[in-house]
């Protein structure tokens, strides 16, 4: 969702029209090339430009879901050692040099028994950035591809019955709702996180051209199934409810085992 959140945010830097006479390196090779992959795609796909607009994003989510499988089994990692991370910090406390160092170098050591390595957390999720962004402003910057209609929508302009803003919107919260169930702890943080991001997309969506909000309801459909796939939240909570059980009954065994000894 921090994901979504950049993109959305980023989106807004550049608004003027992309097209072979574009410059700079950005817009002329990057966005401006993009956006005819997309048109091309819609041509083979019947001429639609919804169309290409789905295809060429779900060909990005496909090429770039090794690195969110990598970012985010990294971030799966760091949530279930949080709580270990919370007792270190209170235990060092102390903004003195030496407590500071000292907090550093039990973290360390706190991930490498995790096996977690803290920049594969952040350096996928960079990667992907460039991708999504050029995706979002290809769509968002290039005439063509808010031409003509898909379904009931004039793709250049916003969906008159709010059903591509609305569907994106629950996306989202189902996308960010899962990812929490997922999490060992759960704040007051993790559900405004759950309820302000599907708002400020809903929002958005009810004045943006309908091309922006199909690619919301793709890429945020994509999102939910990459959740599920990559950090399924039942299936997370069943793994640690079985290695609690299985270390409350290493414990029941040890306690046994001390009382027969003592018996002895």
């Amino acid at each position: 969702m921090a994901l979504m959140s950049l993109v959305v945010f980023l989106a807004a830097c550049g608004t003027s029209a992309v097209n072979a006479n574009s410059t700079g390196f950005w817009d002329r090779y990057i966005v401006y090339n993009a956006a005819q992959f997309i048109l091309w795609l819609a041509n083979i796909f019947g001429g639609n430009p919804g169309v290409g607009i789905i295809v060429f994003t779900l060909l990005v989510r496909i090429i770039i879901f090794p690195l969110s499988y990598i970012s985010m089994k990294s971030m799966g990692k760091q949530q279930e050692i949080a709580p270990q991370m919370k007792e270190l910090q209170q235990k060092y406390s102390s903004k003195d040099q030496a407590t500071q160092q000292k907090l550093r170098e039990e973290t360390q050591k706190l991930y490498a028994e995790a096996g977690i390595n803290p920049v594969m957390g952040c350096l996928p999720l960079v990667i992907q950035m460039p991708f999504l962004f050029a995706l979002y402003q290809a769509i968002a910057r290039t005439d063509a591809l808010k031409a003509g209609s898909f379904l009931w929508m004039n793709l250049a302009h916003p969906d008159p019955y709010w059903v591509m803003p609305i569907v994106a919107a629950l996306f989202t919260a189902l996308t960010s709702y899962m990812s929490m169930l997922s999490q060992p702890t759960r704040n007051a943080t993790s559900w405004i996180m759950v309820g302000v991001t599907p708002i400020m997309i809903l929002f958005m969506a009810f004045s943006l051209p309908s091309a922006i909000s199909i690619y919301w309801v793709v890429t945020n459909a994509f999102s939910l199934l990459q959740t599920m796939i990559i950090q399924n939240p039942f299936k997370i909570r069943r793994e640690r409810e079985a290695k609690l059980e299985a270390e409350k009954e290493r414990k029941r065994a040890l306690a046994k085992a001390k009382k027969r000894a003592l018996r002895r």
